[in-house]
């Protein structure tokens, strides 16, 4: 999405070129791969670990960090290489948002007041999803939630909420649903006034 965003705002002539088939194929495959490969290495880590205690993870969903937390040895160094892989693909990930953001305001600034306030609107939802998504996770792979419930919340809004939100945020930036939601306000205010 950031390098949609990013083509659409800064070659909007030239973005039929650019985002064509065949990149957006590659980008495809290359998200896919890169994701089969963190967990495939991250599966890698946790099929040598003995398990022989309790099976019972205190969570929501069933996620590497805690399942390693189970295993019968000390786990303390395969716990910090895990969240070090996750927190450098996270971090890869966050910094090309980021560069890409960096040029995109950059660009903007540049441009007319109608396009730029339109590309603004455009680029504040997806900045606002990319914020639902990685400031919970943040939270849960970072911070050591061992003493608080806090965990189980931050687990169900990364799980739920941020995928129900999405929709909602994109739809709010469709014409059509602003000019039904002002339609709905005028006759609303209207009705208020006839019933005066």
């Amino acid at each position: 999405m950031a390098i949609d965003r990013y083509v659409a705002i800064c070659k909007p002539l030239h973005y039929m070129t650019i985002m064509n088939p065949r990149l957006l194929i590659g980008l495809l495959l290359s998200s896919y791969e890169v994701g089969f490969v963190h967990s495939s290495s991250q599966m890698a880590f946790m099929l040598t670990l003995p398990f022989c205690g309790p099976n019972v993870v205190d969570s929501f969903f069933c996620d590497l960090p805690l399942v390693i937390k189970l295993a019968c040895q000390d786990t303390y160094l395969l716990q910090l290489l895990v969240i070090a892989d996750s927190g450098l693909l996270s971090l890869v990930c966050f910094l090309l948002l980021l560069v890409s953001y960096t040029v995109i305001i950059y660009s903007i600034r540049h441009c007319a007041a109608s396009g730029s306030s339109k590309a603004f609107s455009s680029l504040s939802a997806h900045i606002t999803v990319v914020t639902l998504f990685f400031a919970p996770c943040v939270f849960i792979y970072v911070w050591s939630f061992s003493q608080h419930s806090l965990d189980k919340i931050l687990s169900v809004f990364y799980t739920i909420f941020t995928c129900l939100l999405n929709p909602i945020i994109y739809t709010l930036r469709n014409q059509e649903v602003k000019a039904a939601i002002k339609k709905m306000r005028t006759k609303h205010r209207n009705s208020k006034h006839t019933f005066r």
